[in-house]
């Protein structure tokens, strides 16, 4: 399915495609269109400044001033990485030792969906079981740190280190406050690291029932990042360090991984936009608006759902034969086949989610599901 609506687009954008042909409306993931037009329009004009590379320039500075100030802290350090995936084997690269690993939620990005980017620097992602939102608990981690501890055969087993969770989780989950007070806690007493992965922050952070902050986030873990790529930029991440033993070398360990990007200038341009007058959280805000209508049309049409979210990806479950007629206009994420007639999909919004695509979205779930 994927396969073919790539196709189509490539025919549409050499010429190829048969005049008047429909044009696929794609709602399967947060980053199929550029970057917000603030950003584009700021790219334009410092595109001609001189600036010095490797991200020690003025605007670098400026961006990584709103971000601390956002998050409240003046002591944390800022780095800017061009891509999840690079920022997941960079960090915990950094942070462990040859023998360690990470303990992960069984369905989290480093342990399904990065081709074993972790494991290719040395270190073992180690996965636990997820509810269905795709969150784990403190009383799994102590419970595994405490199984490696107090087996006889400890120093032959990869040593648990480091707590990795996304925010939100793979499956839309978001962590409460509660929740991460206790992993961190826990992490605290086991000696170990927690990290966060924030590619889609934004969306976490301004959905409905949210109770976690940027504050909180520099309070309750050692290193987390502020996704760009999936929030409105062409692309970038922002790693936010905050535990001191983490700081030094960092940026030898971004240089290693391919992460030192020369024109570094232009992640700066872009967070540094992203963080002028609260545009990243009014973007991830207005998103996630336009996925709970989705929500709210799926429910009225009688879709069950694979995993409750509230964040600006949804997961309704559709008869197979409702979906052979959305696919005629759509674009989605195949997510499980829940019995033979019926499959989970995601339903993704972004910034450019428009009010028509999504009215029609709606309308035809509604005629789809009749």
């Amino acid at each position: 399915n994927r396969r073919a609506h790539a196709i189509l687009d490539i025919l549409y954008y050499i010429g190829m495609q048969n005049k008047g042909a429909k044009t696929m409306i794609y709602f399967n993931c947060d980053y199929t269109e550029g970057c917000h037009p603030k950003i584009l329009e700021r790219l334009s004009e410092t595109n001609r400044l001189q600036t010095p590379g490797y991200g020690e320039d003025a605007i670098c500075a400026s961006a990584r001033a709103k971000i601390r100030a956002a998050c409240g802290r003046d002591d944390v350090d800022v780095h800017f990485l061009v891509g999840g995936t690079q920022v997941n084997a960079t960090v915990i690269a950094a942070a462990l030792r040859p023998h360690q690993g990470a303990l992960c939620a069984e369905t989290g990005h480093i342990n399904v969906h990065e081709t074993g980017a972790v494991e290719a620097t040395g270190h073992k992602a180690l996965p636990l079981p997820a509810t269905a939102d795709g969150k784990i608990t403190a009383e799994q981690v102590e419970a595994a740190y405490k199984a490696h501890v107090n087996d006889a055969s400890f120093e032959h087993m990869v040593q648990p280190k480091m707590v990795y969770i996304s925010q939100p989780t793979e499956n839309g989950g978001l962590y409460s406050k509660a929740e991460l007070t206790a992993l961190h806690e826990t992490c605290a007493r086991c000696g170990l690291y927690l990290f966060i992965d924030g590619a889609r922050l934004g969306y976490g952070l301004t959905a409905p029932g949210n109770d976690v902050s940027l504050h909180d986030l520099c309070a309750l873990c050692d290193v987390f990042y502020i996704g760009g790529t999936k929030v409105g930029a062409l692309f970038g991440e922002a790693v936010v360090l905050v535990n001191p033993a983490l700081k030094p070398d960092f940026r030898y360990h971004v240089k290693q991984r391919g992460g030192m990007l020369a024109k570094g200038r232009l992640l700066g341009v872009q967070f540094d936009v992203l963080f002028t007058g609260g545009l990243y959280f009014e973007i991830a805000e207005r998103a996630v608006r336009q996925a709970l209508r989705i929500a709210e049309a799926c429910r009225a049409a009688g879709c069950a759902f694979f995993a409750d979210s509230p964040t600006n990806q949804q997961f309704p479950i559709f008869p197979n034969a409702a979906l052979g007629k959305l696919g005629e206009k759509y674009v989605w994420s195949h997510w499980a086949r829940v019995d033979a007639a019926h499959t989970a999909v995601r339903l993704c919004t972004s910034w450019a989610t428009t009010d028509e695509n999504v009215s029609a979205l709606c309308a035809d779930i509604a005629a789809a599901m009749r």
